[in-house]
């Protein structure tokens, strides 16, 4: 994943997901989560097409787990279920089941994330062919035949970034680099105080103009400041160097001394990804000239200017407090130092459309060295995700005309009613909450927006130009494109139809300011939704993430807006801090786990994916309850209804990792790891204890007074 995706990231409507961790980190050192952004999205899984496995799927269709939805055979029934529930599940999986060597994890959402890359690469190649109909074909074909043509990108080599590069070496003011960080979203450039635009959070029928920190070229502010980190700190200051060297830059090794003892300074004065969650202290409107006022030095008309944005006299500012420090180390850091930071993103965020030096430079520190991928992924592959990233609605389009069925659609609106009656009667049943919240909590979740699938009202990139021998230049006009179709309707109404997802996603998510959930057609396929499957087994699979999604509108960031999706607040004071006393309770569970050696989880990092985990599970298995109408569950294979539901909601979260990126995780990711994902959701919900006969003395065994109910 290029930088060229991060801003399209950037750009567009926020969500908030059930991802699993932050890939896009692992894989380019770019946070592309917009934590620092306010982006206002909670994702299921955090996963991106980033690193795929170097074999094309030998098969388009669909896969099967066992005869009723659940493999058997990747259990290991020799570990005692509340002793490790995971590993009771998937335990035989886990241990027979290798890495990919171009994947930096595997399970399966990465399983289901090749089936999509491969659909796609049969798209693309028929649009290559000339034998794709869509309106689009021909662009789709142009812009794949583009990344295919290595021979091109060789012959190149570093002649794309080549005017960008001279535009930086031409500055000769800080004024004229101000101006320049001001073109970011329209070219090749980075800024230290990215502009975006997203839905207001307190006026959630009007866009607005946003602006976080940015600046920093590794996963997190920790890679910066922790000891633990400072090896692969030196090596990126290596990496640094390394690019300079190849784009004849000056002096390479002082010149990379300089920028990452700069970006230090910015890290130092950076929020953490915790303080970056409150969407209270994320939301600071302030005035251009207020602005100017509070980051002394800084030019903030001349900056706007260049954004190509029309006069604004509003710009909501999240990181406020960082604000004047990032002014002031932007003062105080000569020009050339600088310019030979702009150089070195520039060149770092083109690598992956380059040459293959460039390419495989990028990779040995991106994926190699910070998330532990051994092997490059196949260009095919690459090509399949860069196409989804600047044209997928059109490939969208195509991919549910084959791949998604009505009687799919028909089947995911009777589960997704299903556990929204759960939560409507969970909600009720809440002993902690006094009636007035009740009727607040109860009035959100009646306004909640389903889409399922894909959406009504498909994307026009009639304005998007995709060359067939313009790689760089496909990359760069596509964020162009994506920026100036968001400040083209600043004065618009909200699009409520808009998706923040194109359909061949293998996630899901729910959107703060729409107060909306939201599932691609991707993700609608075993082993999270099987039609034909056990019904259990889907009601711990896709009901478990419908209910995540559910709950993302009541986590502790999500509850701070009402139905309507505007940020306010309206709990009761004694509410509130009951609510906030459950939350801290859980969060405390979770900041004991270790998943590595010194590297425990962040429970405050990862309070609104927990509470999602826990909401949603609990939910699938009340709305797997209310299906039966009092009749008694099957037992299929030994197992009652109950215990299949937890299985189903396991066998989800089946899940390898790296070393390497695993710790990635822990610091810069909002989802805990996928065995924590299973083991630290179900030993709080009373329903598992009764299910696997789990007592006192089991490893995973909480008492009942310390177990945390939420919703």
């Amino acid at each position: 994943m290029t930088r060229f995706t991060r801003k399209f990231l950037l750009s567009a409507t926020a969500t908030a997901a059930l991802a699993l961790s932050s890939q896009a980190q692992a894989a380019d050192g770019h946070d592309h989560t917009c934590a620092d952004q306010a982006c206002e999205t909670a994702l299921l899984f955090a996963d991106t097409p980033s690193a795929s496995g170097a074999a094309a799927a030998t098969s388009l269709e669909s896969p099967k787990y066992g005869t009723w939805g659940f493999d058997l055979s990747g259990m290991d029934r020799s570990v005692k279920p509340g002793d490790d529930f995971f590993k009771f599940a998937n335990g035989t999986w886990d241990k027979t089941t290798e890495i990919p060597s171009d994947r930096v994890r595997w399970g399966n959402f990465n399983k289901l994330r090749e089936l999509s890359d491969a659909r796609l690469h049969a798209i693309l190649e028929e649009a290559k062919a000339g034998k794709l109909q869509d309106p689009d074909a021909a662009k789709i074909a142009a812009g794949y035949a583009a990344y295919m043509d290595e021979a091109l990108a060789e012959k190149l080599d570093a002649k794309p970034i080549a005017p960008e590069l001279a535009q930086i070496r031409k500055i000769k003011s800080r004024d004229e680099f101000t101006a320049l960080m001001g073109k970011a979203n329209t070219t090749g450039f980075s800024s230290i105080l990215p502009v975006f635009i997203s839905i207001d959070a307190k006026a959630p029928t009007k866009y607005a103009v946003m602006s976080g920190t940015g600046g920093l070229g590794m996963p997190d502010r920790d890679y910066y400041l922790q000891a633990a980190f400072a090896e692969k700190k030196a090596k990126y200051q290596a990496y640094v160097q390394q690019l300079l060297t190849m784009i004849g830059w000056q002096n390479p090794a002082d010149s990379a001394k300089a920028v990452v003892d700069f970006e230090t300074r910015l890290a130092e004065a950076s929020w953490t990804r915790v303080e970056r969650r409150d969407r209270d202290k994320t939301y600071n409107p302030m005035t251009p000239a207020e602005l100017a006022a509070y980051t002394p030095g800084f030019d903030w008309n001349r900056y706007l200017a260049a954004t190509e944005l029309p006069k604004v006299d509003r710009v909501v500012v999240t990181t406020n407090t960082a604000f004047p420090k990032f002014a002031k180390v932007y003062g105080e850091t000569p020009l050339e130092t600088l310019k030979a930071w702009q150089a070195f993103h520039v060149a770092d965020g083109a690598a992956p459309l380059l040459s293959k030096r460039f390419v495989d430079a990028h990779f040995e520190f991106r994926q190699k060295e910070l998330a532990g991928q051994p092997e490059q992924q196949a260009r095919w592959k690459r090509a399949a995700q860069f196409m989804d990233q600047s044209i997928g609605e059109s490939i969208g389009r195509v991919y549910v005309a084959r791949y998604f069925t009505p009687d799919s659609k028909a089947k995911m609106d009777d589960l997704v009613a299903n556990i929204r009656t759960a939560m409507r009667e969970r909600i009720e049943k809440l002993e902690w909450m006094g009636p007035e919240t009740k009727a607040q909590a109860q009035d959100k979740l009646a306004k909640f927006t389903v889409k399922i699938g894909y959406p009504v009202m498909w994307r026009d990139y009639a304005k998007l130009e995709l060359k067939p021998n313009d790689l760089y230049g496909n990359a760069v006009r596509t964020g162009a494109f994506q920026w100036r179709r968001n400040v083209a309707r600043l004065d618009q109404p909200v699009d409520k139809r808009e998706w923040g997802m194109t359909p061949q996603t293998v996630n899901a998510y729910y959107n703060f300011a729409n107060n909306e959930i939201v599932f691609p057609a991707a993700i609608l396929q075993p082993p999270f939704f099987d039609p034909d499957a056990d019904p259990a087994i889907n009601y711990g699979g896709i009901g478990g993430v419908i209910g995540h999604e559910i709950s993302h509108g009541f986590d502790d960031q999500g509850r701070k807006s009402d139905g309507d999706g505007v940020l306010r607040d309206w709990w009761t004071a004694e509410d509130n801090a009951k609510f906030k006393a459950q939350a801290d309770k859980l969060g405390a569970q979770y900041s004991a786990f270790e998943p590595l050696p010194g590297s425990k989880l962040q429970g405050g990092l990862t309070m609104g994916e927990n509470i999602g985990d826990l909401g949603g599970l609990s939910l699938g298995l009340d709305a797997y309850h209310a299906s039966l109408k009092g009749k008694p569950a099957p037992v299929i294979d030994g197992l009652t209804g109950e215990q299949r539901v937890f299985l189903g909601w396991a066998q989800v979260w089946r899940e390898k990792y790296r070393d390497e990126a695993l710790r990635q995780q822990v610091v810069t990711g909002p989802h805990s790891p996928a065995y924590y994902r299973v083991n630290g959701t179900i030993r709080n919900i009373p329903g598992w204890y009764e299910a696997w006969d789990v007592k006192a003395g089991d490893k995973l065994y909480v008492a009942p007074e310390d177990r945390v109910r939420i919703w």
